[in-house]
């Protein structure tokens, strides 16, 4: 069962808008055979130009789901990020099903993954280097192509896992040319 944290900033959350959300959000379980019990973060922000912007994130066991919007209407919003978290859901359970149908095949040549060229980033001493944001996270066990999965429902660039077959921390990332890299870390 989902259950939901809504929180307003410079917005009083009413019955109708919590009642709005539980029902259009609630709908994702239907994705579910085993309706996980998870707490959905909501947050819903107005501006003083009355635009509002949505934020919802619904940490799952194997993956998160995150969308956010920004639209004038703040039901149409909604509406908005129910589709977003359909169509995540929709992606990681066709990708995680053809993931069990592939692993059942035998691949004789295993793709390595590339790495890039370690680089140097030259910095002036004087330059002072100012930390703006600080989160912090567990890292789940999962192999590669579950972390470019997780990273491309987060809509981030890269994104940080412990390896399942390492026991190390690795990172994907997404190059330049659309592909996707993989950087594992080794213990000196």
């Amino acid at each position: 069962m989902i259950r939901f944290e809504i929180h307003g900033d410079n917005l009083t959350i009413t019955d109708a808008i919590r009642n709005y959300i539980e029902d259009k959000v609630g709908k994702l379980e239907r994705y579910f055979t085993n309706v996980p019990n998870v707490n959905a973060h909501v947050k819903v922000k107005t501006y003083a130009n009355s635009s509002t912007k949505i934020e919802v994130t619904i940490p799952l066991n194997d993956v998160t789901l995150r969308a956010e919007e920004r639209n004038d209407d703040l039901y149409a919003g909604i509406d908005l990020i129910t589709n977003k978290l359909e169509r995540q859901v929709r992606k990681y359970k066709t990708r995680v099903n053809r993931k069990k149908r592939k692993e059942s095949e035998h691949e004789p040549f295993p793709a390595t993954p590339e790495t890039p060229p370690e680089t140097a980033v030259d910095h002036d001493k004087d330059d002072e280097i100012e930390i703006i944001r600080s989160k912090q996270f567990s890292l789940k066990p999962m192999d590669s192509e579950e972390a470019v999965l997780q990273m491309d429902l987060l809509g981030h660039d890269f994104f940080i896992f412990n390896d399942r077959e390492t026991d190390g921390t690795s990172i994907v990332y997404r190059r330049k040319d659309g592909k996707y890299g993989l950087i594992e870390t080794v213990e000196n």
